[in-house]
């Protein structure tokens, strides 16, 4: 019923940039914060950054912060986000995910109700 899927992920060299989009069906998009995480083999999920129901409030982990921008177009059910000097630690799979219950973006992974499949980011140097 609800699903989130990922798309643009890819394999780029350190310092490129990379958009990825995931578009939700199955929920009123406009009532969940949405959010990203990713993680690297071995690796416990982490936060990206999140964003607040009409984009007001926007969060990042520190790592990201200055080169990841989160979005979102309510009318396309989409959040995207637009990574840019991407750096080799940044590769891992991708994914977003959605929120009902929380008033801010959350940095927890157990605060989210729906999650994407994933989309692989591998940044080479």
């Amino acid at each position: 019923q609800v699903q989130l899927v990922e798309s643009g992920g890819g394999v780029v060299q350190a310092g490129d940039s990379l958009s990825l989009s995931c578009v939700a069906s199955g929920l009123r998009f406009n009532m969940y914060i949405m959010g990203w995480f990713r993680q690297a083999p071995g690796q416990e999920r982490e936060f990206v950054g999140g964003i607040t129901w009409r984009g007001g409030t926007s969060e990042y982990a520190d790592s990201v912060k200055g080169r990841f921008t989160i979005s979102r177009d309510n009318a396309r059910n989409t959040v995207y986000l637009q990574m840019n000097g991407l750096q080799p630690e940044d590769t891992a799979a991708y994914y977003c995910a959605a929120d009902r219950t929380s008033r801010q973006p959350a940095r927890a992974t157990s605060a989210y109700d729906y999650w994407g499949q994933g989309t692989q980011v591998t940044v080479s140097s």
